[in-house]
């Protein structure tokens, strides 16, 4: 009976392996920044290595939830294995600069899924999606401002001290923007 209700779902073969794909793209952000986490807190970054546990963490959320969901709707969740983590970066700044590519590549693939989502009249995974692309808004828009600390107190004297003291003060409030 188990294996009956397991193989009745309303999703796609298509949308199923984007999400499975999606899940392991997530987890590699996780441990991309756990490594970016390392890097800092052995270069004496404190605030910014804390900064990339929490979204070390909060990546593994999204890739639980997504995981969730595939289950939830009766379709094969697949545990990602995650190898080739850059372990080392050529400066301080260059981490905040990957971890905006990585932001902006996942925004993407998200995008795409949506896509397919609505090409396969998939509306409840497009849905249930919806929640993602709000986040990555969040989430560039963090990567963006930490990078234009590097450009506005420089990275001269005390300056990559600085931009590590303001780290922790970026944050991304609907409020502020007026909605």
């Amino acid at each position: 009976m188990k294996d009956l209700l397991r193989r009745k779902t309303s999703l796609t073969e298509e949308i199923e392996t984007a999400l499975n794909e999606q899940i392991k793209r997530e987890a590699h952000s996780s441990a991309v920044y756990l490594a970016m986490g390392s890097w800092c807190d052995q270069h004496g970054f404190e605030n910014s290595a804390n900064f990339f546990y929490r979204q070390s963490s909060e990546e593994r959320g999204h890739m639980m939830k997504i995981f969730k969901y595939i289950l939830d709707v009766g379709g094969n969740a697949v545990s990602p294995e995650v190898t080739g983590i850059q372990q080392d970066y050529d400066s301080f700044r260059a981490v905040f600069e990957q971890t905006l590519e990585q932001e902006i590549a996942i925004t993407q693939s998200i995008n795409r899924i949506v896509g397919k989502c609505y090409q396969m009249q998939d509306f409840t995974t497009a849905t249930f999606l919806q929640w993602f692309l709000e986040e990555q808004i969040e989430e560039e828009y963090i990567a963006r401002r930490a990078l234009e600390l590097f450009d506005t107190i420089g990275e001269e004297g005390v300056g990559r001290y600085m931009i590590d003291k303001q780290i922790p003060k970026i944050s991304y409030d609907k409020n502020e923007t007026g909605e």
